[in-house]
């Protein structure tokens, strides 16, 4: 008896180890209950994720067509890589391996989950833009161990190669952090816009609504089938009033110069022709550009990022001498028959002023002054109008100031006066400054489509209408600054007779066509400035030509600025030459066969005109004549 009652286990003991397996019970049921009640609206989602995945469908961004339809910047089909970030350790864990796999640093690639720490986790983040054949395979093959890789098609931009028409077309990039931050969930990490040109200024209409696929996948990430897929909406395609054919041309002729060609349709403001050199290559953005060569385009002293139709802001040259005849005829301030006798110089306050003919040109009246670009002239010119009457001509013909035109980042140019001078400097302006200003140098700047706009608007008896690249577009600004009849007709047959005269640029008339312009050449630096740098290297005048056709009325005006061409005659107005003879071949169907273009050469779809084609042939060059080869103006 003593001894069963010595192997009992106490009473209070077994109490405790009872409440233990009870309360073992309840938190188990507790938490059963929590699971299946409470939380399971939260447990299903996660369940739901790990069943059910979502990925983002890329729309393709809107072509750009030609005025005739062909394209000219389109898209081709890519594959990007997708990180899927739902479980954050498990992409901590799998990071190292994926960047080794990929060929990207790992600094990037965490640079990148940093900057996207904002999106939500279920939303998978671009990591690669552009997928590679080894890349593909390193997804394929790593399916089971990272199953956090995902592929996903997208069209991608292509561009004309070697900076055919890059300015004005422009390139797409990425999206920065700080733009993805502030969108409110309009863009995501590694999402692409518009950045500079048509791409940016039009970048609403081109950039299309993305779609979204629903797939389910087991375990290992793997698809096995599909739930529903909202198809992407395509951006709309924009036509632009650029000519195929003439832009062709134009890159040709400026090909390996520095500067920039714009071609006009005067009556219109559409913008037959834009290009600018040296021109980066549009589709090094079209992906990701590598950060050397992003910094090299940027140091490249030759600034190929800079669009100098609409932003180099330079002098003009004798090109301007075409405004002060004008004014000098508008303002009736000086006689019609006013003339001079240039001996080669001549003396304004005590300074010799010389004009760039040595041995000076005789007798000299307003016609022969301009066919003859005579400096001496315009100098007296410019001292009996005064600065204010020239500016406020030149500024109501559109010089020192925009404009319009459909791009970002157009300049201004500027039109000196007393007024900005005592403004700016607070200095009074000196009249040995206008001497200068009145043959276009001094502190004059314009844009060449500034000045093709100026030109053309004189040639139409005072219409200036707003450049634009947008065809169709439905509102056009027009400016209107009557110049008389008499004074119209005086100003266009001097610039005709600037070619078809004897006059500077005589090397490039054209038979049958009333060719007419105005040759320029500007100083890049003073003769003080000269000084200052120590003449430690050669600079050489910038060369200028507008020229357009007919004589009256014209339907084409092109500026041309060749950047240290030095004369306007032989440097700049060849290029003006060869795009208005290939709108006048066009237009006639003359020497049809040059204009073909090879379609197939960088087709992608064979049912759409695509205009990314093998370079048309240049027109034929003319001999230049022996006196505008010794022209420097």
């Amino acid at each position: 008896m003593w001894f069963g009652n010595e192997h009992k286990l106490p009473q209070a003991r077994l109490t405790i180890v009872s409440y233990v397996i009870i309360g073992m019970i309840g938190l188990l049921l507790f938490g059963f209950w929590k699971l299946q009640i409470i939380e399971s609206e939260h447990y299903a989602q996660l369940a739901e994720r790990n069943r059910i995945r979502a990925i983002p469908l890329i729309a393709p961004r809107g072509r750009m067509l030609d005025r005739e339809g062909r394209v000219l910047v389109d898209n081709y089909p890519s594959f990007s890589i997708l990180l899927l970030r739902d479980d954050p350790q498990a992409v901590e864990r799998n990071l190292p391996q994926i960047a080794e796999g990929l060929g990207v640093p790992l600094e990037d690639l965490q640079k990148q989950l940093d900057e996207s720490k904002g999106v939500p986790k279920f939303q998978p983040i671009m990591i690669k833009p552009e997928a590679s054949q080894a890349d593909i395979a390193f997804i394929e093959s790593h399916r089971v161990d990272i199953p956090l890789l995902e592929m996903v098609m997208v069209q991608r931009r292509r561009y004309m190669p070697g900076g055919f028409m890059a300015h004005a077309s422009g390139y797409v990039g990425e999206v920065s952090a700080e733009q993805v931050e502030k969108s409110n969930g309009r863009y995501r990490p590694g999402d692409f816009e518009g950045k500079t040109g048509l791409e940016r200024q039009f970048n609403e209409i081109l950039v299309g609504t993305d779609g979204l696929r629903r797939m389910l996948v087991n375990s290992v990430g793997k698809e096995v089938g599909r739930l529903e897929q909202k198809e992407p909406v395509p951006g709309k395609p924009i036509q632009l009033t650029i000519d195929y054919d003439l832009q062709v041309v134009a890159e040709q002729a400026l090909a390996g110069r520095k500067g920039a060609l714009v071609a006009l349709d005067p009556r219109t403001g559409d913008v037959l022709a834009m290009t600018s050199h040296p021109a980066p290559d549009s589709n090094l953005f079209a992906v990701r550009i590598p950060r050397e060569e992003w910094k090299q385009l940027n140091e490249d002293p030759d600034r190929p990022l800079i669009n100098r139709a609409i932003q180099a802001q330079l002098a003009p040259g004798s090109v301007f001498k075409v405004i002060m005849a004008t004014a000098m005829l508008e303002s009736k301030a000086i006689p019609e028959n006013f003339s001079i006798f240039c001996t080669g110089s001549t003396d304004f306050y005590g300074r010799v002023f010389h004009c760039w003919q040595k041995h000076g040109h005789g007798s000299v009246s307003l016609h022969k002054g301009v066919v003859q670009s005579c400096d001496v002239f315009f100098y007296n010119v410019g001292k009996r109008l005064g600065i204010d009457r020239i500016a406020y001509y030149a500024s109501q013909m559109g010089l020192g100031k925009k404009t319009g035109i459909d791009l970002p980042a157009e300049q201004s140019g500027l039109m000196p006066s007393e007024e900005w001078k005592d403004r700016v400097f607070h200095q009074k302006w000196y009249p040995g400054e206008t001497i200068s200003v009145a043959i276009g140098q001094g502190a004059i700047v314009t844009t060449p489509l500034q000045l093709a706009r100026t030109i053309g608007g004189i040639a139409l008896g005072g219409i200036f209408k707003q450049p634009h690249l947008l065809k169709d577009t439905k509102q056009v600004r027009e400016e209107r600054f009557p110049i008389s009849e008499d004074t119209t007709e005086k100003v266009t047959q001097a610039m005709f007779g600037v070619v078809n005269e004897g006059g500077t640029a005589a090397g490039v008339r054209l038979e049958g066509i009333e060719l007419c312009g105005k040759t320029g050449s500007a100083q890049v630096i003073g003769a003080e400035g000269l000084k200052r740098a120590g003449r430690q290297r050669q600079f050489k005048d910038n060369a200028w030509f507008v020229g357009y056709a007919p004589r009256r009325n014209p339907e084409i005006v092109v500026a041309v600025l060749v950047q240290e061409g030095e004369h306007g005659a032989s440097a700049a107005a060849p290029l003006a030459r060869d795009v208005i003879k290939a709108y006048y071949d066009k237009k006639s169907k003359r020497n049809q066969q040059q204009y073909t273009v090879d379609y197939k050469r960088f087709e992608v779809n064979p049912n759409a005109a695509v205009a990314q084609a093998q370079p048309v042939a240049k027109p034929e060059s003319h001999p230049r004549d022996v006196h505008a080869a010794k022209s420097v103006r």
